[in-house]
C-alpha cells in the first residue's frame, strides 16, 4: 500500500527509497543524445508537437513528459527509453536492448566484409 503523503515510495520488499526524480531523468537523457542547444529544443518540439516552453521546461527538469509527448520521446530517443526503464526498475530491458543492438551491429559488419571479400 502506497502512503498517502510524503515524498517516499515503499520497494517491493515495503522498505522506502527516496523519491525517483523523473522530470530529472528525462532532462539529463534528453541532453545526453540532442545536447542543451535550442536546435534540441526544436527537435523535441518535432518529435512531440508539444510548444517551445513545455519542451524548455523539460530540459530545465521543471516538470516531465506525460502521456503522448513520453511515448513520442522514447519512440525517437533511445536515452530517454533507458532512462525511464531505469527508474522503472527495469534495467534487464535496458541491457536486452543494448544486445539487439551491438548484434545488429555485428550483422551489418559481417556484410560489410562479405561485400568486401566477394
Amino acid at each position: 500500500m502506497l502512503p498517502k503523503k510524503g515524498k517516499v515510495f515503499p520497494n517491493r520488499d515495503g522498505r522506502s527509497q527516496p523519491e525517483i526524480h523523473y522530470a530529472t531523468a528525462i532532462a539529463a537523457a534528453l541532453r545526453e543524445d540532442l545536447g542543451g542547444t535550442h536546435q534540441a529544443t526544436k527537435t523535441v518540439m518535432r518529435w512531440t508537437g508539444a510548444s517551445e516552453r513545455t519542451v524548455k521546461n523539460w530540459f530545465a527538469a521543471k516538470s516531465g513528459p506525460s502521456g503522448e509527448h513520453l511515448a513520442a520521446l522514447i519512440h525517437h530517443s533511445d536515452a530517454v527509453f533507458e532512462a525511464l526503464m531505469r527508474l522503472a526498475g527495469r534495467d534487464q530491458a535496458v541491457a536486452a536492448k543494448k544486445l539487439i543492438d551491438a548484434r545488429d551491429a555485428l550483422v551489418k559488419m559481417l556484410e560489410l566484409i562479405v561485400d568486401l571479400t566477394a
